[in-house]
């Protein structure tokens, strides 16, 4: 029997990996550099790193955070980063483990529509985290959220949701409208009380949740400006917020801004506390969203059914 350790720790490794490229990323993208050349190097003594040097994690402690050739520090960042995707991509390979034990006696078309949709989904959780981890750290250190992260990350999201519409059975996700007179199903020559297939259910859906996130903090940023008479928000933040609902749909992304919002301003209120910082001080919100979103991901659909449950 295969061990259901077996996906999580190839995630891992593959995490710790990409955790290396990510790192590249995030030194790299928001001063418009290339991340494939030149070859990583020390940015103290600009020394290239030589190969043996550059194995996630354990390269940093064997060298014991300093720089084999000047001696200069090398920022816990890198270590934490790559342990960070590691286990991101631990838990994505960890919920389509279940692929391995499935039924070999059940329908086979049932279990292929299975697999196909879980190892989308796993795709779209581990890519996301990819992501935030990413732009969390950037945007803490440069006040920066590249394009190359967002926008590639709406389509990356968009792209994967119409890749699971293709995998949803005839009647899975459709919306029922309850009317007498029979309504036809857009895109389908069947007639009855379907008001949209699975698909365009889908699909449609996530789109107008990508536009509405971005709405949102359109407008919050758009009052803000008419108030204070300045910028108080990015169009970076309102691309992140889009990123995340493209991802997980519009309530987990209000989710993942309402925790953005509660976890900025409460550092926000310690910084001034300890005089750390001024009411003008600029606060890398983006890392807040970033953090949001993790969560959402994570315990999204469990934090939004207790709150729900609390109306009913």
């Amino acid at each position: 029997m295969i061990s259901p350790w077996i996906l999580p720790c190839v995630g891992c490794l593959l995490g710790l990996l990409l955790g290396s490229f990510l790192n590249v990323c995030i030194a790299r993208l928001p001063a418009g550099e290339s991340i494939v050349k030149p070859r990583s190097r020390c940015p103290h003594c600009g020394h290239p790193i030589r190969w043996y040097h550059n194995i996630p994690v354990l390269s940093w402690i064997f060298l014991r955070g300093r720089c084999r050739d000047c001696s200069s520090p090398i920022s816990t960042q890198y270590p934490l980063v790559e342990l960070a995707v590691a286990l991101w991509l631990a838990k994505a390979f960890g919920r389509t483990s279940w692929i391995l034990y499935r039924d070999p006696n059940s329908d086979i078309h049932f279990a292929y529509e299975q697999i196909a949709t879980g190892t989308i989904q796993g795709l779209a959780f581990a890519i996301l985290g990819f992501l935030l981890i990413g732009l969390l750290v950037m945007d803490w250190q440069t006040f920066t959220l590249p394009d190359a992260f967002t926008l590639t990350g709406i389509a990356a999201g968009l792209f994967l949701i119409c890749a699971q519409a293709i995998f949803l059975g005839p009647t899975e996700d459709q919306i029922v409208l309850a009317h007498k007179a029979p309504i036809t199903a857009a895109m389908s020559v069947e007639k009855g009380n379907v008001f949209l297939t699975g698909p365009e259910a889908l699909i449609g859906g996530r789109i107008v949740a990508v536009l509405g996130a971005a709405a949102i903090l359109l407008l919050i940023r758009a009052a803000y400006r008419r108030l204070r008479n300045r910028e108080g928000m990015g169009l970076g933040d309102v691309k992140l917020l889009a990123m995340i609902a493209a991802f997980l749909g519009f309530w987990p992304a209000i989710l993942a801004l309402f925790l953005g919002v509660l976890s900025g301003a409460v550092y926000g209120v310690s910084q001034l506390a300890t005089g750390r910082a001024k009411a003008a001080t600029r606060l890398p919100f983006g890392s807040f969203l970033a953090a949001g979103g993790l969560i959402a991901a994570l315990y999204g659909d469990t934090l939004i059914d207790k709150y729900t449950a609390l109306f009913r």
